[in-house]
């Protein structure tokens, strides 16, 4: 009889989880062989008797068995982790980075070179028409690199052009120490101006310093232009070189010959020729790089420009017009009061006024001028504030804005004007300083800035940042041409002929420019006058290009019969330093020669 074999049912696993107490666990069944068609068939009988198959370790141990398997060398650590992380630049930053210049071109560096060479040469024994000298190849490198780059000279750039030219003029006409700085800094503003062609507030304020971003670009961009071209074309290069040496040579050793040959044509040479000694090595090879840092730089600029006109300044959140206004009004009346006690004096005179408050000529002029001239600069201050609060809804919003705006700048010209006055009044009573000029000058931009907000509020803004800046380098340029030390010697020497006070020891510390005027002195005012005036100038005289035409004209006064100075020129008693009265450069007139 056969025995039909019955497969028991799965009887479930007892495992052990993590070393925990035994579990059952159910066991799957493995899945029946599939019968292989080329295999010999066994009896079913003999599969049912055969042996057992062997029971796996797994299921019949008492603990699982665990195998550790090979693993690899320990992770490097990334040391990134710990630095700090790198901050994403401003947008604004993004926004102004320029375009990727072209290739320099072969003009745009040998016009670097002359500069660098002129620099060297020229710009080592001081300022005057050598400065114009140095700016024309930087100029003409900036030329040539904007050409190559596609750009094209609009008529705001050439009024910054033209502007720079003047105002470099300044050093070789005056002598003067202060117009001689604001002309060469306001000259390399205009300049960069020119260079990055700016319309906005943000690029006409920071258009300025685009030249400085540019060192270290222009450097580079003029390096690799040397390099590309020394690589391609040594074979061209080199007969230049040649050339330039055999001319040097030539020109060194026959001029030596001639200029020991003839002494006016040794003058002569000395003369044209910069006077170059070893000692001045260093001083030199300084000013060669700076010459050639800064015209790599201009050239940089002209052909990739920083956009600072990019920049945009949002509006402030619009104010109610209670919230807006109300200030403005009641600051409106406190400017009326104040000119309505001006004119109050204007007509009651000014010795009924003194005489009430107690104040001298000079407290009451001086104090008031100073304030006044704070006043000036807060209202500007107080106008773009306004411009950036003020409600900007309609038609309604604009006019009131104008209006109230309006009426704010036509009472500080009033203001304005007041204060030039007090000024007149001081400079009457005690003479014309250095300080009051410069102060004086200060004030009136500051009027001229007025009149152009007005006309801005009237006819649109767009074009008021380009004027103010316009409007500030024509100011350098007429304070530099006119020179405060030669209006001081002026107005001073007019004070004498009509009331016979002078204070001579002020006039020592004035520059070259004030020589002409003090020249018409009588002895031995004029001495005196002059004595500090010629002891600092130079014995020697400077090369042509370092010499300014006002400091030329003053050696030929001063060749002429000089007496020295005498004891009797700061009158009994005095030794013309008693007659300050706390301005460093001013006088107050209550110690000064007398004339009698």
């Amino acid at each position: 009889m056969r025995h039909r074999a019955v497969r028991a049912a799965p009887s479930p696993r007892r495992t052990r989880l993590g070393g925990g107490p035994v579990t059952d666990t159910p066991s799957i069944p493995e899945p029946a062989a599939e019968p292989d068609p080329g295999r010999r068939q066994e009896p079913q009988d003999a599969v049912l008797h055969a042996a057992p198959p062997r029971p796996r370790a797994a299921a019949t141990s008492a603990a699982p068995t665990t195998t550790k398997e090979r693993q690899g060398p320990p992770p490097v650590p990334d040391y990134r982790q710990w630095q700090p992380q790198r901050s994403e630049p401003p947008v604004w930053l993004t926004e102004i980075q320029p375009a990727t210049p072209a290739g320099i071109r072969a003009a745009t560096l040998w016009s670097a070179l002359a500069t660098a060479l002129l620099s060297a040469l020229v710009m080592g024994d001081g300022l005057g028409l050598n400065l114009l000298m140095v700016a024309a190849p930087a100029a003409l490198a900036a030329y040539f690199a904007a050409r190559g780059a596609g750009r094209r000279p609009r008529p705001w750039t050439l009024v910054w052009a033209l502007g720079g030219v003047a105002l470099l003029a300044v050093p070789a006409l005056r002598d003067a120490g202060l117009p001689t700085f604001l002309a060469v800094v306001s000259a390399l503003a205009l300049g960069s101006l020119a260079l990055h062609g700016c319309r906005t507030w943000p690029g006409v304020v920071l258009g300025p310093l685009g030249l400085f971003g540019s060192i270290g670009s222009g450097t580079v961009w003029g390096w690799r232009g040397v390099r590309r071209r020394a690589e391609g074309s040594r074979s061209r290069w080199m007969p230049v070189i040649r050339t330039v040496a055999v001319a040097a040579v030539l020109l060194i050793v026959f001029g030596a010959l001639f200029a020991g040959a003839d002494a006016a044509f040794a003058d002569l040479l000395g003369g044209l020729t910069p006077d170059v000694s070893v000692a001045d090595g260093p001083w030199r090879s300084g000013l060669f790089v700076l010459g050639l840092v800064g015209a790599l730089a201009a050239a940089h600029s002209a052909a990739a420009p920083l956009r600072w006109d990019r920049i945009t300044v949002r509006p402030g959140r619009a104010r109610s017009r209670m919230e807006w206004a109300l200030p403005l009004i009641v600051l409106n009346l406190l400017f009326a009061a104040f000119i309505a006690v001006q004119l109050a004096v204007l007509f009651g005179g000014y010795d009924r006024v003194l005489k009430e408050t107690g104040l001298t000529y000079a407290e009451y002029a001086r104090q008031g001028f100073w304030q006044l001239l704070w006043v000036t600069l807060l209202v500007l201050l107080v106008i773009g504030l306004a411009r950036r609060w003020a409600p900007r809804d309609g038609a309604a919003d604009r006019t009131l804005v104008r209006a109230v705006l309006g009426v704010l700048c036509v009472l500080t010209l009033v203001v304005v004007a007041s204060a030039l006055r007090r000024m007149d009044l001081y400079v009457d009573a005690y003479g014309l300083t250095r300080l009051r000029v410069t102060v004086a000058a200060m004030e009136l931009w500051l009027g001229l800035v007025i009149v152009l907000i007005l006309a801005a509020g009237a006819f649109g803004g767009r074009w008021l940042p380009r004027a103010v800046a316009a409007s500030a380098a024509a100011a350098v340029l007429a304070f530099g041409l006119l020179s405060p030390d030669a209006l001081v010697a002026e107005r001073n020497v007019q004070r004498f002929e009509s009331s016979k006070k002078i204070d001579i020891a002020y006039f020592q510390e004035l520059s070259a420019d004030a020589v002409p005027a003090l020249d018409r002195l009588p002895e031995p005012l004029r001495s005196c006058a002059l004595a500090g005036i010629k002891r600092n100038l130079r014995d020697e005289a400077e090369p042509w290009y370092a010499t300014s035409w006002a400091e030329s004209r003053a050696r030929d006064i001063l060749k002429r019969e000089f007496s020295g100075p005498a004891d009797g020129c700061y009158g009994p008693g005095q030794n013309g330093r008693d007659a300050y009265d706390g301005e460093r450069d001013g006088y107050d007139g209550e110690s000064v020669f007398d004339g009698s």
